[in-house]
């Protein structure tokens, strides 16, 4: 039996016979000669048939043996005579639209309805390979700085940020919430490693109906020890954003091209500016009072990267020192301006994509953070107890992996770049 090659291969081939298979994504009939186009992982593939031969219907599985020929006008300048074609699957329905045409003629409504074909169109498949190349460098940027990858429950008894945006569940007749995010236990795993992340899902039940929010989202995270404030987390934050973006050089750089995408330059050191700062600065050329504001408006957020682009040629921007209350109770305070924190955003192409800083780690300023809240103590018991074994100084972020592939890829929306995504409306598929 002759092996499987791939289209991508054929090439290296000319003058062999070969077996090929795939999905039939175009069949052109013309008056002589019939054309078969074989998609697989790789790419494509040209098979030419006799005229009249029949072959099922487009999307049906072939396997196809012959003859590699070069055919200058054919995809990867060869083709396949002389075939012998088998049908792997029944007769395949035809997807809502035609896979072959360039560019995605449908809605985003019938793409995320019908994702098991859809996601088959080259460029709706593009952005999910930039998804894979961006946590594979996230993985091996973390892996070269001492990081251990965890793996952490997302079945928890206690709402992470001890706020009500959380999904609950019933655990065999016990209360139990969907996790926001694996704060607590990469913290503890801290004083395990010293130096931890993990990529895995995060629940917000958040109902926002928006082109940037998820009920369901990939976080990338990362946590460590032994720092002297949220400016070391800020600099292992942008080396791992510089590990995705080489990553994605370096295993998308295909799908990257096929969308028409450019990747950042990323700095060896990202401009950064404090919270009030910025909000000075977006109030001087708005005319807006925002002196008060907790938060950045999306707006802002625009804002904030267009002024990182022009004054400091850069796409990245940090904005450091949020309003303590704006942040989680674990945020450690700024030491000289206690209304602020050391928690940190990374905005790119106009949207957030990180959140991060330092982290309280003495078991006393627990219990004074959560008091100064008006929070009980009792359901973090398990969390505080951590502390009262001896921490360092530490701190962390996240990167919403969707996020970040959006606006790498351009995509106007967050749910092009999400598998199945779940949000205010979606439950399946």
């Amino acid at each position: 039996m002759i092996s499987r090659v791939l289209s991508a291969d054929l090439p290296e081939h000319v003058g062999e016979r070969v077996t090929i298979a795939g999905w039939l994504h175009r069949r052109r009939d013309l008056k002589s000669v019939t054309f078969l186009i074989i998609r697989d992982r790789a790419g494509l593939a040209q098979v030419v048939l006799r005229a009249g031969d029949e072959t099922a219907g487009e999307e049906t599985v072939l396997h196809v043996e012959g003859l590699v020929v070069a055919s200058p006008q054919a995809p990867g300048g060869v083709e396949l005579t002389e075939p012998v074609v088998i049908q792997l699957s029944g007769p395949a329905q035809p997807p809502p639209f035609d896979l072959y045409r360039p560019a995605v003629t449908a809605a985003l409504p019938t793409i995320l309805d019908h994702a098991p074909a859809t996601l088959r169109h080259p460029q709706l498949r593009a952005g999910f390979e930039v998804a894979a190349a961006s946590a594979a460098g996230f993985r091996t940027a973390l892996d070269r700085a001492g990081f251990t990858e965890i793996f952490t429950p997302k079945i928890v008894g206690t709402a992470t940020e001890g706020g009500a945006n959380v999904f609950s569940i019933d655990y065999f007749g016990r209360p139990a919430y969907l996790a926001q995010s694996p704060q607590f236990y990469k913290q503890a795993m801290v004083g395990v490693f010293e130096r931890v992340y993990e990529v895995g899902p995060a629940f917000r039940a958040e109902p926002h109906d928006t082109a940037r929010h998820l009920a369901q989202y990939t976080s990338l995270d990362a946590e460590f020890g032994f720092i002297t404030d949220h400016f070391d987390v800020m600099a292992v934050c942008r080396d791992a954003v510089a590990g995705m973006a080489d990553s994605v050089r370096e295993r998308a750089s295909s799908a990257m091209q096929f969308l028409a995408a450019k990747l950042p330059e990323v700095p060896a050191q990202i401009p950064y500016l404090h919270f009030s700062e910025a909000m000075a600065l977006i109030g001087a050329a708005t005319g807006e009072d925002i002196t008060e504001e907790p938060d950045l408006a999306p707006a802002h957020e625009r804002w904030l990267c267009q002024w990182a682009q022009r004054e400091h040629g850069s796409e990245l921007v940090f904005v450091t020192g949020y309003p303590l209350h704006s942040k989680p109770f674990y945020t450690y305070p700024d030491p000289r301006r206690p209304r602020y924190s050391y928690g940190f955003d990374l905005l790119f192409r106009g949207t957030e994509i990180v959140t991060g800083g330092q982290r309280l780690h003495r078991h006393e300023d627990y219990l004074q953070a959560l008091a100064a809240r008006g929070m009980d103590p009792v359901p973090f018991a398990g969390f505080l107890q951590v502390f009262s074994h001896g921490m360092p100084p530490h701190g962390g972020f996240a990167i919403g992996l969707e996020r970040w592939t959006a606006r790498l890829t351009g995509a106007a929306n967050v749910r092009q770049v999400t598998l199945f995504p779940r949000d205010l409306h979606r439950l399946s598929p």
